[in-house]
């Protein structure tokens, strides 16, 4: 099997990292890649939001399988202008792609589905969301509407901090609190039925316990010691399957990865927000467990055909990743800085994200830039496992939390 991989993160490296692992993928490509991925797969620059340049190189190279990795290709209609050049797709249409492009659209899907979810008011102006505000009180929980890159969500006691945010995106979600810890759970759908992949949590803020502003994830575990046994059964029942029963309804079934940001309030299970790839950092943990080949599985979801894999297949113990950051994120990063990396191993190993090659020399090219995976008996195993290799890494400009893998 011939596999494209849209991306050039390192849930793309993740999910390279598994593909190139599956018996039946015997030629990996990605476009545009990173130097993670330069090691296993053909690089292809090429803008992976251009659905002609994909649609042109996937037909070239006579791939079998393409696989969207970030958000912003599938809402720029990719996926619709692969599976209109016939060739297989894993990743949803521009329609279904809006239960990520708007966060309204989502909570309207939701609440057609009786998807519980917390309560919330669209608001366009300042005096709508200075309302919005006043009704819910704090803690306020600001969203931006459309794609941000996992940075438009202010969650704060600071009223004026939070209608300052409102006005600068200008379309916003304003919700309740939900309180409690936040779970995150992905779901391969085939546009009927769904796969649930482990349970995982991920750490938002910057900074060790919870402190600072919100990130694109610092790091990531699984599997996740406080849940109770058949909460992914329940997440089914109760959030995937309703979910993708209402979008098949309004004639966009959803194809591809649904990945459930989960509440795990006092009053219940609630979402947080929906996205429609696979989430990062959590991939990267995930992944690490996977004992189905995944390229096989992407493919049957693709082709509608999930009820001939099974359930999906999984390594004893647990994973962690913990992001490496460059100095100033998640605000302005310094780039441009010099990274040298300790080798792999079986249980542990560096996926790139934000990284360059220069005349040769490994970069930092953006804020995330690296995420070291490791896998352990458990996941104190792992945990110990990833900071030995991340104390490894030569990279000035760096830094990481120190608390990953200690739920919360």
């Amino acid at each position: 099997m011939k596999v494209l991989l849209l991306g050039s993160g390192g849930r793309e490296h993740a999910l390279g990292r598994a593909l190139e692992q599956d018996p039946e993928v015997d030629e990996l490509h990605a476009a545009p890649g990173n130097p993670g991925l330069d090691a296993i797969a053909r690089l292809h620059d090429i803008n992976p939001a251009d659905p002609d340049a994909v649609v042109a190189l996937a037909r070239e190279l006579a791939v079998d399988l393409v696989v969207v990795g970030p958000e912003a290709p599938l809402v720029a209609g990719v996926a619709d202008a692969v599976r209109d050049a016939g060739i297989d797709c894993f990743g949803p249409s521009r329609a279904a792609a809006q239960l990520e492009a708007s966060k309204a659209f989502a909570k309207e899907v939701m609440a057609a589905a009786s998807v519980p979810t917390a309560e919330a008011r669209l608001c366009t102006t300042e005096a709508e969301a200075a309302a919005a505000l006043d009704e819910f009180g704090p803690t306020y929980v600001v969203k931006d509407d459309g794609l941000a890159a996992g940075k438009g969500v202010v969650v704060t006691d600071d009223r004026d901090a939070a209608l300052a945010h409102a006005v600068a995106c200008g379309r916003v979600i304003i919700e309740s609190f939900l309180d409690g810890p936040e779970v995150s759970l992905f779901a391969i759908c085939d546009g009927d039925r769904a796969l649930p992949l482990m349970p995982a949590q991920d750490y938002k803020r910057v900074g060790d316990g919870d402190a600072g502003p919100n990130t694109g994830g610092m790091g990531a575990y699984c599997p996740l010691p406080f849940l109770e046994p058949g909460f992914a059964s329940d997440v089914m029942a109760r959030v995937i399957q309703p979910t993708l029963d209402e979008m098949k309804r309004r004639g966009t079934p959803f194809v591809g990865l649904l990945y459930a940001g989960l509440a795990l309030t006092s009053q219940g299970l609630k979402v947080v927000e929906f996205n429609v790839r696979f989430g990062d950092p959590e991939t990267q943990a995930v992944l690490a467990l996977l004992g189905s080949p995944l390229g096989q599985v992407l493919r049957a979801a693709a082709r509608g055909e999930l009820e001939s894999v099974g359930q999906l297949r999984w390594l004893n113990g647990g994973a962690v990743v913990v992001v490496e950051a460059a100095e100033g994120y998640p605000g302005t990063p310094r780039t441009g800085a010099p990274i040298e990396l300790p080798r792999d191993t079986d249980d542990a190993w560096v996926l790139h994200a934000g990284t360059a090659l220069v005349d040769g020399q490994l970069m930092s090219s953006g804020g995330r830039v690296l995420g070291v995976v490791a896998r352990g008996s458990d996941v104190e195993h792992a945990r110990e496992r990833a900071y030995w290799l991340a104390d490894g890494i030569r990279f000035d400009d760096g830094f990481h939390r120190t608390d990953i893998g200690i739920p919360h």
